[in-house]
């Protein structure tokens, strides 16, 4: 089997068993999930989003941030861990939006990688989250789940993402990616995969 076939088979299998493909950190604009996404790094979206509510409130706007105290958002955002580069990723990701973008958020993957503390993963996550745009975002799900299934043998994070642009039709891509999440969570374990209740067992390079 081609690895086209298999990852199409994938979206299919997971399209089924999660039609439900939503991002699971709270947000209502692209900053809130420009920032929400920063802070979860090395945090569950869990924790995320149990404090962004208080950090949202006080600021509310690239500008908030670009004029907030370091100290006061290391406060607010102790919890996520990493908390004092977060801090200054978020403060300086304020300035860069003021200053740069008119406050905006652009909406390009290029242009959002130029913002202090975004990477591709984020950068992926807001195109296709708030713009619409085929995005694909690799996470440790992503990468370990793709790897399984055969789509790849790679570590970093670049190719695994045009890889993956080349084998998945664009208009699923970012939601394949947010069943990923879904799916790992619930089965595919980075220590202990339940295979025998895998929806891609069938066809996954693990058990083949």
């Amino acid at each position: 089997m081609r690895k086209k076939e298999r990852a199409l088979l994938a979206v299919e299998a997971l399209k089924k068993e999660f039609p439900d493909a939503i991002c699971s950190l709270t947000y209502s604009d692209p900053l809130q999930l420009l920032v929400a996404t920063r802070l979860a790094a090395q945090c569950t979206d869990a924790r995320v989003n149990m404090v962004t509510p208080d950090l949202f409130a006080k600021y509310q706007n690239a500008q908030d941030f670009a004029n907030a105290d370091v100290k006061d958002v290391e406060e607010l955002i102790k919890s996520c861990g990493l908390y004092k580069t977060k801090a200054k990723s978020l403060v300086d990701m304020g300035k860069a939006l003021t200053e740069n973008y008119g406050g905006v958020v652009p909406d390009t993957i290029e242009e959002l990688i130029k913002l202090p503390g975004i990477g591709r993963k984020t950068a992926n996550l807001i195109v296709g989250d708030i713009f619409g745009k085929p995005a694909v975002v690799v996470d440790t799900h992503c990468i370990r789940i793709t790897k399984r299934l055969g789509l790849h043998q790679e570590k970093d994070q670049k190719k695994i993402e045009f890889i993956l642009r080349d084998l998945l039709p664009p208009e699923e891509s970012n939601d394949f990616c947010h069943r990923l999440v879904l799916h790992g969570r619930k089965t595919c374990d980075a220590r202990k995969p339940k295979c025998e209740n895998c929806c891609m067992k069938d066809f996954c390079k693990k058990n083949i």
